[in-house]
């Protein structure tokens, strides 16, 4: 009888688990990319990936009419940063001039543009209970 009673309550603990959204969506839309050569590159970063290699998500676009649409899904509650780049080029990374400056546009979530690398703290937002769209402008 208790396994009976314990694999019944493994099903329905499986099937509720199973009916439920994994997690948020995140809609980025950026409007102002200068061309549509190449791609623009997203990625979803924590405190402990940004600024440091790949995030906790990723995606690459194409672009149309200087226009992005990006959509995170699945996205864990806590606290994030967005950085995204136009990779004109469509090398895989940001190309800089002599000095050290970007030679591509980028943007991150709350648009915070600053002289200087990014900076998380600017960037950061808290992903809850309910969906988001954001706006991220180069």
């Amino acid at each position: 009888m208790k396994k009976l009673i314990l694999t019944f309550a493994l099903a329905l603990t499986s099937i509720i688990g199973f009916s439920q959204d994994e997690g948020i969506t995140i809609t980025i839309t950026i409007d102002n990319v200068k061309n549509d050569n190449g791609k623009v590159l997203t990625s979803l970063h924590s405190s402990e990936t940004f600024m440091k290699g790949k995030g906790t998500m990723e995606a690459e676009t194409e672009i149309k009419d200087g226009k992005v649409t990006i959509t995170f899904k699945n996205v864990l509650p806590g606290e994030y940063a967005i950085m995204t780049m136009h990779d004109e080029n469509d090398n895989k990374h940001m190309d800089f001039q002599d000095n050290g400056m970007p030679l591509e546009s980028y943007g991150i979530s709350n648009n915070v543009m600053s002289f200087g690398p990014p900076n998380y703290d600017d960037a950061k937002f808290k992903v809850e209970d309910k969906n988001l769209e954001l706006t991220i402008r180069f």
